[in-house]
């Protein structure tokens, strides 16, 4: 007999909660304002850096990391920093500071809807 339990997925709250963004590219037309907050989620996305960061963040184990678990990407500790600052201002990341270190994580529901809105029905 297992002791495995489902736990509900919670939605963000709070004034740093993100909504997702939009339906899917399918469904309708986007609006302006849809058009505007999905643009600067993928544009996040799009510098390499980000990418390998939001990466790094995604893959590690426990689906979270410390920064000083992910800042070997070829550039300096400011430019890390300013590129998790720019991720987490387009609401793919979350972070926690815990002492010196802070700990970004990957913002399930926003993922869930970018992948929405690709997807081809």
């Amino acid at each position: 007999m297992s002791n495995v339990k489902a736990l509900p997925l919670l939605e963000p709250e709070g004034p740093d909660a993100v909504a997702p963004c939009c339906p899917p590219l399918s469904e309708r037309p986007l609006t302006a304002e849809e058009a505007e907050r999905t643009a600067r989620m993928f544009k996040a996305l799009g510098d390499p850096v980000r990418l390998r960061l939001f990466s790094a963040v995604a893959s590690h184990e426990g689906g979270e990391a410390c920064v000083c678990d992910i800042s070997d990407v070829g550039v300096s500790q400011p430019t890390v920093s300013h590129h998790l600052k720019k991720l987490k201002e387009a609401g793919l990341l979350t972070s926690e500071r815990r002492g010196t270190w802070v700990y970004y994580r990957v913002e399930p529901s926003v993922v869930a809807a970018m992948g929405q809105l690709l997807a081809v029905r």
